[in-house]
């Protein structure tokens, strides 16, 4: 999704960004149950995090990770109940069960905010917050202004006029979550896929990391996380699990793999087009932080 400064602009953002599928998306099946591979079940209802619910496919193992890692982090993301449906920022429901299986069990405000990028930079500045690198959470806005979590805390507030931003004193310095997640809303108020996009690198996509982001910035623009990954050691292939928000303003979801309806897992062995739910990517749209 793509955001700009003036408000005029944000109001029209908000009717275009995100807001429909990408040209060449296929169609999606209906979301199947638990898939069986070999003898293992891929999906485990009971599991309450995307690593204990979503097993690895028969043959595949997930490598191991630092558990003060960004990959541990994304792994071990809290999920809603198996039955539970997306929740939308004004209590609506996503109903759409063909796009995802799972629903991320945390809280996004009650503003039409927390949309595509949003999830994704969220995620992001959730592990440093959580972990104490402080210094490590900043985002640009779409006129490129880099907002740095350090300042906020500080007590510094931005002075947003046209698209003219500068920093400001503000209040006493503060790094509880409350004031954390002010500082979200400001940055999903002022950035998107477009800005997002140009602050991340390249990553060639055989290479893929878990924290990885596929990307197409502009209006409308999307993105998807890279929440998991697992390898066939025998085979080399390797797996991996997407997660998204979208608009408006959402929970964030753990997407289905539309060729393949049974399951969540991509592979990394296809060299064409990613197909998703709701969008298209392709190789050159993978970017890492």
């Amino acid at each position: 999704m793509l955001k700009y400064l003036t408000p005029v602009a944000i109001l029209t953002i908000v009717f275009t960004a995100c807001s429909q599928t990408n040209n060449d998306s296929i169609p999606v099946g209906q979301q199947g149950t638990l898939v069986v591979e070999g003898n293992v079940k891929e999906f485990n209802p009971e599991g309450t995090t995307i690593e204990t619910r979503y097993n690895p496919p028969a043959g595949f193992q997930r490598a191991e990770t630092d558990t003060m890692s960004f990959a541990h982090y994304l792994r071990n993301l809290p999920l809603k109940a198996a039955d539970e449906e997306v929740t939308y920022y004004n209590g609506g429901k996503k109903a759409q069960r063909s796009i995802y299986r799972s629903v991320v069990d945390l809280p996004i405000g009650n503003k039409n905010l927390h949309q595509c990028a949003d999830a994704v930079m969220r995620f992001r500045a959730e592990y440093l917050w959580s972990t104490g690198q402080h210094n490590d959470i900043h985002f640009n806005f779409t006129n490129g202004f880099q907002v740095d979590y350090s300042k906020w805390l500080a007590g510094n507030r931005m002075v947003v006029s046209g698209n003219k931003t500068y920093w400001s004193p503000g209040s006493a310095r503060s790094n509880t979550y409350t004031t954390f997640w002010k500082y979200m809303e400001l940055i999903f108020n002022y950035a998107g896929t477009l800005s997002l996009e140009k602050e991340l690198h390249s990553r060639d996509l055989n290479d893929m990391h878990i924290g990885d982001v596929l990307i197409q910035g502009g209006s409308p623009g999307h993105a998807v996380m890279v929440v998991d990954m697992c390898e066939n050691a025998e085979t080399g292939e390797k797996r991996f699990l997407l997660a998204q928000s979208y608009m408006p303003a959402q929970e964030t979801q753990v997407l289905i793999n539309p060729e393949n309806p049974e399951t969540s897992w991509y592979s990394l062995k296809n060299s064409g087009p990613i197909y998703t739910p709701e969008w298209t990517f392709y190789t050159n749209d993978l970017k890492h932080f």
